[in-house]
């Protein structure tokens, strides 16, 4: 079950984040933007003095290219490429000792959102932390997100807490089992995509029926909105939104025999498996 706000306890006073991309950002600017932290309390690390050089001037966080002093911090973001963790750990070699816990906790905590790296392997490879692994959607950008969450199990409560912290100001987070979260990826993290294509072959058929692109595009993505602000406000199971539509013999029933002549169904279904797939494959 998601936390309570009310529930969460305070970000400590320190905050490292190696790998400071468009995922990381999208977490840590609410925090900074609500007053939970400090642009003076964040630490990061890139791979380029660019990239550290705009945020440096557009967060006001101290960036740099060593992440080493990222892991004085008592709470990690692990946010780098999977591919790079390896190099990462390599030029980190040996491993500086884990920084004093933050408060109420036993240890310092890792939150890690790298595609297809385990629990195990991250243990592995940051002894004498806590280690949580989340898989984060795209709408989190927009604080409409849904991250999944995964411990070892034996993760102090008050580290899950801490996480949660961290997470919640950009979406809905969901503590899941581990074995779970390629599913919870293929369809949540994936499905963005899915939409996206759903949505642009709907505005494509209202050009081929003679709309102007740039309108149809519009309406298109004002009607997936409002579509799904109406299944979450009355909580309307999919199938009685369609079937609110789709009156007897009429245009609708038209559009629905095709789509479900052409596999409509079957297509997405397998687009989400096929993602699952390619996420343990990953792993």
């Amino acid at each position: 079950m998601p936390s309570r706000a009310e529930d969460l306890p305070r970000l400590p006073a320190s905050f490292g984040v190696i790998g400071l991309g468009r995922m990381a950002q999208a977490l840590l600017q609410p925090l900074l933007e609500d007053g939970q932290l400090l642009p003076s309390a964040v630490v990061a690390s890139v791979a380029t003095e660019a990239s550290a050089e705009r945020l440096r001037a557009s967060l006001g966080v101290t960036v740099g290219l060593d992440a080493r002093p990222c892991l004085a911090a008592p709470l990690l973001l692990l946010a780098l490429k999977p591919q790079q963790l390896d190099g990462l750990l390599q030029s980190l070699n040996p491993l500086p000792p884990p920084p004093s816990p933050p408060p109420g906790l036993t240890r310092p905590l890792l939150v890690s959102v790298l595609a297809g790296v385990g629990l195990q392997r991250l243990q592995g490879a940051f002894p004498g932390w806590d280690v949580v692994r989340c898989v984060p959607n795209a709408p989190a950008l927009v604080r409409r997100g849904l991250i999944g969450v995964s411990d070892t199990g034996s993760l102090d409560p008050a580290a899950r807490r801490l996480a949660h912290a961290l997470l919640s100001p950009v979406g809905r987070v969901l503590d899941l089992p581990e074995a779970q979260l390629d599913a919870f990826l293929a369809l949540t993290s994936s499905g963005p995509a899915f939409m996206a294509v759903v949505i642009e072959a709907l505005a494509d058929g209202g050009v081929a029926a003679g709309l102007p692109r740039t309108q149809a595009i519009e309406l298109a993505r004002a009607m997936a909105a409002g579509s799904l602000e109406l299944m979450e406000q009355r909580q309307l199971h999919p199938a009685e939104l369609k079937d609110m539509v789709a009156s007897p013999g009429g245009t609708t029933m038209a559009g629905l025999r095709r789509l479900e002549a052409a596999g409509i169904r079957s297509a997405l279904i397998e687009a989400v498996l096929a993602a699952y797939e390619r996420s343990r494959a990953l792993a």
